[in-house]
């Protein structure tokens, strides 16, 4: 049965602050959560240790193995703890226990906590075997830990469940979701998803795929609104963070315009494995409520643990970064005034993580007048270049006051470089994933810039660079950028 789009009606939609406002509020109250879940967690896995040990030395147990020699004290088995507590987290962390689907879901939250406790007290073992604490480590002490760590941990995580469930609560854990177009199989599978108490997106409304014909009636209380000519506008509103595809008579090539629309809006896209025609590289299968899903592959900065090592990184980084740099920016700033009165600073607006706008200050390398014709790039032996911008451009300069958009939460020590919103508006539309880069915070330097792509350069092969970056971010990556970029300085002008 096919029901036509009611071209008649127009929905009234939310203006777009308002809505990305709640999306970010949303995100918010899901990184805290998981902040708070991890703290504790890791408070929760040292009182389980604490306990085991007060059980092992302490009661009619410490009769059993082999005794010490002195009086046990707690102090003994101290490198022995802060090993465990911090094995025991690494292991929730590489299980993914923070996850969002995970949050909601008791029933996979046990099976992470018994796989991760049963590797973690094998792991344990070993590498204090290995490294040959003294005194030895007690079998008896690890078999006790691991009984208290999977009695106090799912208790605890029991009590999370029951109060991150809650609707209140589980609501900004979940994503607003638009479908285009509907079927059979989907209406199946949307009944599933309504009733999972783990799903990860809520439908907000359905969108009619090209022709207006849906293959199967919308159930009446979700909105039509609109066509799929319409949804990049949608989009461009901000009505949703999820756009999932229902229909399976889709053609690749609206697929993949879908998947287009949704990465230049910062939009995640999934694909119902009923519409399973086409294979896109970097899809990841995951389950809501026994429903398969396909969509984009996690990246690794998705991950709220990553993103708060990422985080404490830049303001380290920050912090000794301004310090260090003050006298040269002093020096550098005089330098400036002399040779061009005026402000020493320059602050520029761009377009940083998940769309959102901020002011990037540098020391000023132009004249007053460089933009007086427009905006424009950077190009060697640029003519609006003060002779010190020239050669502070050289040596990246120019970019340590950024150090203080690292400490505000705006950029990354690391990471794509930020550029204008009005230049943005045209990228994003001529170049192919361009605006895939800002699933992240931008940052001083990057993969791209320490590759001699910057200024005056191809923008296709910088968003290659970039989201090479994205894809393949970790710690040892961040540090091996900022190495290279006091020792390369290839395309800087």
């Amino acid at each position: 049965m096919s029901e036509p789009l009611l071209r008649g009606k127009t929905p009234s939609f939310p203006s777009r602050q308002p809505l990305r406002q709640t999306a970010e509020t949303s995100r918010a109250r899901y990184h805290r959560l998981v902040a708070g879940a991890f703290v504790a967690d890791l408070l929760m896995v040292a009182s389980s240790l604490l306990l085991a040990q007060w059980i092992r030395f302490e009661t009619p147990l410490a009769g059993f193995g082999v005794p010490f020699e002195d009086e046990f004290r707690f102090g003994d088995y101290l490198g022995h703890s802060i090993l465990g507590i911090a094995l025991m987290m690494g292991m929730l962390v590489n299980f993914r226990l923070y996850a969002r689907e995970n949050l909601l879901s008791y029933t996979n939250t046990l099976r992470i906590l018994f796989k991760a406790s049963f590797v973690w007290i094998l792991s344990y073992l070993a590498l204090t075997l290995i490294l040959k604490f003294d005194p030895p480590i007690s079998r008896i002490f690890c078999a006790i830990g691991l009984l208290t760590t999977l009695t106090i941990l799912p208790l605890w995580r029991g009590l999370l469940w029951r109060i991150a469930s809650r609707e209140e609560h589980s609501c900004s854990l979940r994503q607003r979701a638009l479908v285009v177009g509907w079927s059979k199989d989907f209406s199946r599978a949307a009944k599933v998803f309504s009733d999972a108490p783990d799903r990860p997106f809520d439908i907000v409304g359905v969108v009619a795929p090209p022709g207006g014909e849906f293959q199967e009636p919308v159930p009446p209380h979700l909105p039509v609104m609109g066509s799929y000519e319409s949804l990049d506008m949608l989009l461009q509103l901000g009505v949703c963070q999820m756009v999932v595809v229902a229909d399976d008579a889709l053609k690749t090539g609206t697929l993949m315009h879908i998947a287009s629309v949704c990465e230049k809006e910062m939009v995640e896209f999934k694909l119902v494995p009923t519409c399973f025609q086409v294979l896109l590289s970097g899809l990841h299968l995951e389950s809501v409520g026994g429903i398969p899903i396909l969509g984009i592959s996690r990246l690794p900065l998705h991950s709220t643990v990553n993103q708060y090592v990422k985080r404490f990184v830049d303001i380290v980084g920050g912090l000794v970064g301004l310090t260090l740099a003050a006298p040269i920016i002093a020096i550098f700033g005089l330098l400036i005034y002399r040779e061009s009165p005026g402000p020493i600073f320059y602050r520029q607006r761009r377009l940083g993580a998940n769309g959102k706008l901020f002011d990037m200050v540098k020391l000023r390398s132009m004249k007053l007048d460089a933009e007086k014709t427009g905006v424009g790039w950077t190009v060697k032996d640029d003519p609006r270049c003060l002779r010190v911008g020239a050669f502070m451009r050289r040596w990246n300069i120019d970019e340590i006051p950024q150090f203080w958009n690292v400490l505000k939460g705006d950029m990354s020590l690391v990471g794509p470089r930020p550029e204008r919103p009005e230049l943005i508006e045209q990228f994003k539309e001529e170049i192919p994933h361009y605006n895939a880069r800002h699933n992240i915070k931008p940052g001083i330097t990057g993969w791209a810039q320490v590759n001699g792509l910057r200024g005056d350069t191809d923008l296709s092969e910088r968003v290659r660079f970039d989201l090479h970056y994205i894809e393949n971010w970790n710690v040892l990556l961040d540090f091996q950028i900022m190495f290279l970029t006091f020792v390369k300085r290839q395309g800087a002008c």
